[in-house]
């Protein structure tokens, strides 16, 4: 982990461009000045996650908890769907 006043680098184990890309766009979301994540060689190595911003821990955070609530709020729909 590389962490700077304005900026974190954090290795994610074990995902794949799908969490990546989706935690990456939530940090965007929750204003982020940078958002991105690297990937150096698919099977020899684990993706690294950068964020970017004033206080990039509680940005990550942030973008954590609106993951959490948009699948809640796709849970609840996806629920009522299959009551119908």
């Amino acid at each position: 982990m590389e962490k700077k006043a304005n900026k974190l680098k954090l290795q994610v184990l074990g995902e794949t461009h799908t969490f990546l890309n989706l935690i990456t766009e939530y940090a965007w979301l929750a204003h982020a000045s940078q958002a991105s994540y690297i990937i150096q060689h698919p099977y020899l190595s684990e993706p690294e996650l950068i964020v970017t911003s004033s206080n990039p821990k509680k940005t990550l955070r942030d973008a954590t908890q609106i993951l959490i609530d948009r699948a809640e709020e796709f849970r609840l729909s996806f629920k009522r769907a299959l009551k119908k």
